[in-house]
């Protein structure tokens, strides 16, 4: 999908949020908003600000409004957007209500998008981030992600059956190196940097290129036994990263 028709599926996304719940702004965080997106692989990441809570008929709506604009745009399938009520923007851990993965969910706005969107959201419809969403507490961000390796990645790295699949491998990689130079020097980075970083942290170079070709290339699928092996190293890279950032010093800001 060329950059063109990426911008056509969201002006058109817009428009059709628009019709369907009462919408104040409209915003892109993740690679799009970090300039490392990557057409036809990359997710849409959205938060659609809207004036007044959304009741069952509202969510009905914007699940309808979903699905027809992914049979309308297939492209739309990597689409993602949160639902943010103007009046709940400053709770940080409230749930809101998502399009995600094919269906309607609540979950929260993490410190990390409110981050990327404070630094860099892009602005599709309506003021941009930084008029309405209030600037994260200190230490509220490194607090999370330390808190996201320890209660859920951790864990993750106990259960073998995961890291067979590339989605296992190549987020636990990505997320190790963007948390620790997070942790460490305060900034979020893009996927892309984060291929260095991973080499930097040491990371096997035959994992990190298998990483880099899923997502700038178009690698073969592997084979059992190669997967296996694949699995158990970057299961035990992964382990002993995290291990590893979170005994360092929290970050003094």
């Amino acid at each position: 999908m060329a950059a063109t028709e990426t911008d056509l599926v969201l002006e058109r996304f817009v428009s059709a949020v628009r019709q369907a719940v009462p919408t104040l702004a409209v915003w892109a965080h993740g690679s799009l908003a970090l300039g490392d997106f990557q057409p036809g692989r990359s997710d849409l990441d959205l938060i659609a600000v809207v004036d007044v809570p959304l009741d069952g008929e509202a969510k009905d709506r914007l699940a309808l409004m979903h699905q027809r604009f992914v049979e309308e745009e297939p492209a739309a399938a990597k689409l993602h957007c949160s639902y943010m009520v103007r009046a709940e923007l400053a709770e940080a851990r409230a749930d809101h209500v998502t399009w995600a993965h094919g269906t309607i969910l609540d979950r929260p706005v993490t410190p990390v998008t409110r981050r990327e969107l404070l630094e860099g959201g892009l602005t599709l419809h309506g003021p941009p981030p930084v008029e309405l969403l209030p600037p994260l507490l200190p230490g509220q961000l490194e607090d999370f992600i330390r808190r996201d390796l320890e209660e859920f990645w951790l864990p993750a790295t106990g259960k073998p059956l995961l890291w067979l699949r590339d989605i296992w491998v190549d987020l636990g990689l990505l997320v190790l190196a963007r948390a620790t130079v997070t942790l460490r020097d305060g900034r979020l980075i893009t996927k892309g940097e984060a291929l260095t970083e991973l080499r930097n942290l040491g990371a096997p170079a035959d994992l990190v290129r298998d990483l880099h070709d899923r997502r700038y290339a178009h690698p073969a699928p592997l084979s059992r036994l190669p997967r296996i092996r694949r699995a158990l190293r970057a299961r035990a890279f992964v382990r002993r990263g995290i291990k590893h950032t979170l005994t360092t010093k929290k970050l003094q800001r």
